[in-house]
């Protein structure tokens, strides 16, 4: 393997790493991931990889990992230097350089999708991936105005594990779920309402789309009469609701046993 030692944080080859913002990665489609369970849980699928920026103790430990993806550029930094790319004081010892995998078809997703609408918060990106890879929802749709799935935080918050859904990011949510409607899906909002069904009582059909709205507003009623049940989480008196990410969680358990 050739390694680039660096010792200078500023040249050009380094410029993506110092980016946060998302609009940095949309134009060539390309994402940042830290710490070694991300980046190597990665580096074990096909994905294509750019560059690594690590510690010559990250590459002594995992060469085993980084030996299948050649064309890979292998920069060696201390981790003081890696620091001062971020800003602040890192406990992990490698970065890595990737291009996102291309998003599924809506004909090729999975028969159990984990949909979201206006979902706001990066964080919860992640954490709704990390559930759904780890309940067995093997698809993920979200909006293309949302936060984008492979973003930074929200790789580093799925702990990588977004690289096991097929993803599908749609323009407009009504062609959307009329769409799903055609290809044989039953499509269940997540929402409390006078009629809805408790969760516990859910009878999910062979193939369904679970829903989710916004962290504060939910789903408007314009989306609610396009779907075909409504699913509520019983709670105790007084609370009005969970964390959208709590609450996906526990509907994508509670949809994929009650089969």
């Amino acid at each position: 393997m050739n390694f680039i030692e660096i010792n200078d944080i500023n040249i050009p080859e380094l410029h993506i790493y110092h980016q946060f913002r998302e609009h940095a990665f949309t134009a060539d489609e390309s994402f940042v991931a830290d710490s070694p369970k991300v980046v190597n849980l990665l580096l074990e699928t096909d994905i294509e990889v750019r560059s690594i920026l690590a510690t010559q103790e990250y590459y002594d430990t995992y060469r085993y990992l980084i030996e299948a993806h050649k064309d890979a550029k292998l920069y060696i930094a201390s981790k003081a230097l890696m620091q001062d790319i971020v800003g602040h004081k890192i406990h992990h010892n490698v970065m890595m350089h990737g291009t996102r995998p291309k998003h599924s078809a809506l004909n090729d997703l999975g028969d159990h999708i984990i949909m979201l609408d206006e979902i706001s918060s990066t964080q919860n990106i992640g954490s709704i991936a990390r559930s759904a890879a780890a309940i067995g929802i093997d698809s993920y749709l979200l909006p293309t105005h949302g936060p984008h799935p492979w973003s930074r935080r929200a790789l580093r918050v799925s702990m990588g594990h977004i690289s096991m859904l097929k993803t599908h990011l749609y323009e407009d949510i009504k062609e959307t779920i009329q769409a799903l409607k055609e290809n044989g899906y039953r499509i269940y909002a997540a929402e409390v309402t006078e009629d809805s069904t408790p969760l516990s009582e859910v009878k999910p059909t062979e193939k369904w789309v679970l829903l989710m709205g916004h962290e504060g507003s939910g789903l408007s009623e314009e989306v609610l009469a396009l779907c075909d049940e409504v699913v509520t989480i019983e709670m105790m008196e007084g609370v009005k609701s969970f964390n959208v990410g709590v609450a996906a969680s526990l509907m994508m358990y509670q949809f994929k046993h009650a089969q």
